[in-house]
């Protein structure tokens, strides 16, 4: 996949008014279960930052390590932005 497709999508998504708008927009772009994958590791790395240990999280969740560890990968290692993105909402995910 190219960048440009995604950073026009970004650009679009950046300029809607509401989480509203956001999730409509999710909706028409993404299956239920694209939407499902990406909603389940958006509480994978917010669980992560949370504090919760690895194993909890695979059993909690009924995900392998795997994908964890690749969650735990993007916190240590990935954009600033995501980072930061993750840490200011985590708490909002307590379990």
């Amino acid at each position: 996949m190219t960048t440009k497709p995604i950073r026009e999508l970004a650009r679009v998504m950046a300029a809607l008014r509401s989480p509203r708008e956001v999730e409509e927009v999710m909706r028409a772009l993404l299956t239920p279960a694209e939407r499902a994958r990406l909603a389940l590791r958006w509480r994978l790395v917010c669980l992560l930052a949370s504090g919760m240990k690895q194993r909890a999280i695979a059993e909690k969740l009924g995900v392998s390590l795997c994908k964890i560890t690749r969650g735990s990968r993007e916190l240590k290692h990935g954009p600033s932005s995501f980072r930061k993105s993750v840490r200011r909402h985590a708490h909002r995910i307590s379990d």
